[in-house]
């Protein structure tokens, strides 16, 4: 396979309700699907929304964050096991599995049934239906601490979609060097960085990673009007995300986009625009641009550094039972 078809997912999830959110991510797997594409991929967080209010609303013991906070324990998916397509994404599951497609799509993943811990998780689901990978942001930034848990190295790897060598990295890991040099060194040939909105730091990012690790860089921005905020969380969902937050219109206005292996856009980001973004890929691209660069290969030193990675996920709570 030297060409494959991917298609981004730039459409509002249900913001907190995710029964809803995985309906239409699931529509829009089997419409992505239906216009050719192998790999579809959906922003950071998109079930059930990222969690901007949270900016605003960081005060000790605050009524209106332990609320919505609630709100989003209660309304994020628990991912079961790897062999089980029996959880709360089991209609996403199924439309990847009829259509024969992978899906990655970034998820506030619920740590339990009756957990009060989340993680900003990258989920991969191949076409058996199957979890193919299930990477957990490293570390949360800033005040995303106070909703998501630092995350593992168990989900540092790759997944197979026809050939091609699939990495993913949640935002600001694309500014950690040593996760981005984890991935290079798998061979990673298309990554997905799953973004809230494509900043222009985040451009330099998506452009960077692909000139630095001679891959494609599929970039899914999240978009979400005003209209898609419950009333009562409209003011600390807008205080969030900063003064420039309109009073009406796009709070997220997407961005997506794809940047090829020698760091120039194939697809520049796309604003202002609720739809599914397609593209196809010329995967042999990547070996031209490595002529000069390979930083997994002839252009690395390992004599000079070492990198270890830690790829086991703790078990919950750090608390092993035996009999």
């Amino acid at each position: 396979m030297t060409r494959l078809t991917v298609a981004i997912v730039q459409q509002p999830a249900a913001l907190l309700d995710l029964a809803e959110s995985v309906r239409r991510a699931a529509t829009a797997v089997t419409r992505a699907a239906a216009d050719g594409a192998r790999l579809v991929v959906f922003p950071e967080t998109w079930l059930t929304g990222y969690p901007a209010w949270v900016f605003g609303l960081a005060g000790w013991k605050d009524p209106a964050a332990q609320h919505w906070h609630r709100l989003l324990l209660e309304q994020s998916p628990v991912i079961g096991p790897a062999d089980r397509v029996d959880d709360d994404v089991q209609p996403i599951r199924a439309a990847a599995a009829k259509a024969g497609v992978t899906v990655v799509i970034g998820v506030n993943e619920r740590a339990g049934r009756t957990g009060g811990t989340l993680f900003n998780s990258s989920l991969t689901i191949g076409p058996d239906g199957l979890t193919a990978n299930l990477h957990r942001k490293l570390t949360p930034t800033h005040t995303e601490r106070i909703v998501w848990a630092a995350g593992d190295g168990a989900g540092l790897d790759v997944v197979d979609v026809d050939g091609a060598t699939i990495g993913s990295l949640i935002c600001w890991e694309h500014f950690n060097p040593l996760a981005r040099q984890a991935l290079h060194v798998r061979g990673e040939e298309i990554h997905v960085a799953h973004w809230p909105d494509m900043a222009d730091s985040h451009q330099i990012a998506a452009r960077f990673y692909a000139l630095e690790g001679r891959c494609f860089v599929i970039s899914a921005a999240q978009i979400l009007d005003t209209a898609d905020v419950p009333a009562d969380l409209l003011e600390p969902f807008r205080a969030g995300i900063g003064p420039d937050a309109p009073d009406q219109g796009w709070l997220f206005d997407g961005g997506s986009s794809i940047a090829g292996p020698d760091g120039n856009w194939i697809v520049p980001p796309v604003f202002a625009e609720a739809r599914i973004i397609t593209a196809d890929l010329d995967l042999g691209r990547r070996y031209e641009e490595s002529l000069d660069l390979d930083v997994a290969g002839h252009y690395s030193r390992p004599d000079v550094f070492n990198l270890t990675v830690n790829r086991r996920r703790p078990p919950a709570g750090g608390v092993i039972f035996t009999n």
